[in-house]
């Protein structure tokens, strides 16, 4: 039943999806509250402990599994899109030098979350506008919303066997975002999965965090690790994440449908000078004040100073010996008191010490992802 009897809900759902299109959201789609399959996914994922650290993801379980109850009144979720992929992601550029930092591309520009849920807000009040008895809520990657299971409910796109949603237009390089509302608009429906039998995913991830399809461990992940993870990173995973100090992009750069993808015309997620391709020395002599100067704005921020040490520091003790790495790692324990930091570029500085008069040994699954991503460029 619709609040208002001659509403033209058909008229209305275009007219939202012009006004989103408007707003810079390339992808666009409705949905009921059903969230399919992915409840019973979500409850056997975390019954295995693959949540790491992520402790948010067992509460309010019930506002998860029924949206209904984390925003009464909600009788559709309507689902968009973003793309964030920089034109200028030099993704090999930085992959292949080892003393330079990778930072994943989503985290290169301004914080999305900002952005988006003003836009979001925006096409509420703007609905709002001509129906004056709507009541909207929006959410980007807050609150306890499973996101993925609304852009596929949508036909936004399929979850693939990373766990990010797919679709043909934008691949994965793009943020999702969800206007929970109490009007009865029409719904899409799903995307077909499109993985079919492809593996690359789950063959190139560096710490094979991808146990099964579509199933990460999060305590394997190097996104997770470098990003929500607080404490002292396992051993077994230091050299497999290389030069990547925040986040981790590998399972997007092989995937067959990421190929030849359009970059992003938001000029908000351009590149921020300040780590297009920088050195790993050069970010490491930031004091916490340049830090918080330097990536202002900046999704980064949020890991805070210590653990930006803490990543930069096990990058440089993966990279080929440099005197000057050597120089700021032992300068730096020198004169550091965090625990957790003194440990780890005590062993960065064994590693450079290793390799003072040893080659350096070839990363031989990112020089072959390198190799790919320059071929799809081609």
């Amino acid at each position: 039943m619709s609040l208002i009897p001659t509403l033209d809900l058909i008229q209305l759902r275009k007219d939202i999806k012009a006004w989103s299109k408007s707003l810079g959201f390339q992808h666009f789609g409705i949905s009921e509250l059903d969230i399919g399959r992915h409840g019973e996914f979500l409850q056997k994922w975390l019954s295995k402990g693959y949540q790491g650290q992520m402790a948010f993801f067992d509460r309010n379980m019930d506002f998860r599994l029924k949206p209904d109850l984390l925003v009464p009144g909600t009788l559709r979720i309507i689902s968009v899109g973003m793309r964030y992929l920089p034109p200028d992601a030099e993704f090999a550029d930085n992959l292949d030098n080892p003393s330079s930092a990778y930072v994943s591309r989503y985290a290169l520009g301004k914080d999305y979350h900002k952005l988006m849920r003003k836009r979001l807000r925006q096409l509420g009040e703007k609905i709002q506008e001509e129906v004056a008895s709507v009541s909207f809520r929006p959410f980007v990657d807050s609150g306890p919303v499973l996101e993925h299971a609304f852009a596929e409910q949508s036909g936004l796109g399929w979850t693939g066997k990373h766990s990010l949603s797919l679709n043909n237009e934008s691949g994965s390089w793009y943020f999702l975002g969800e206007l929970f509302i109490n009007l009865p608009l029409s719904v899409d429906a799903p995307i077909k999965d499109g993985c079919g039998s492809c593996t690359a995913c789950i063959t190139i991830c560096p710490t094979r965090a991808i146990v099964a399809p579509y199933t990460v461990d999060a305590n394997r992940c190097i996104s997770y690790l470098t990003i929500e993870y607080d404490g002292v990173i396992p051993l077994e995973f230091r050299q497999a994440m290389g030069n990547r100090i925040y986040g981790c992009d590998d399972c997007q750069l092989v995937c067959p449908v990421n190929q030849q993808i359009p970059t992003t015309s938001e000029s908000a997620f351009d590149n921020n000078y300040q780590l297009k391709s920088a050195y790993l020395t050069s970010l490491f002599r930031w004091s916490e004040k340049e830090f918080l100067t330097f990536l202002q704005g900046s999704p980064i921020r949020r890991i805070g100073y210590i653990k930006w040490r803490r990543n930069l520091s096990v990058a440089m003790g993966n990279a080929p010996f440099d005197a000057e790495i050597l120089y700021a790692l032992e300068n730096a324990l020198h004169t550091e008191t965090n625990d957790i930091l003194k440990e780890h570029f005590a062993w960065a500085i064994q590693q450079q010490t290793a390799k003072e008069s040893t080659p350096d040994t070839e990363n031989r699954q990112t020089k072959r992802l390198c190799r790919s991503i320059r071929k799809a460029q081609t």
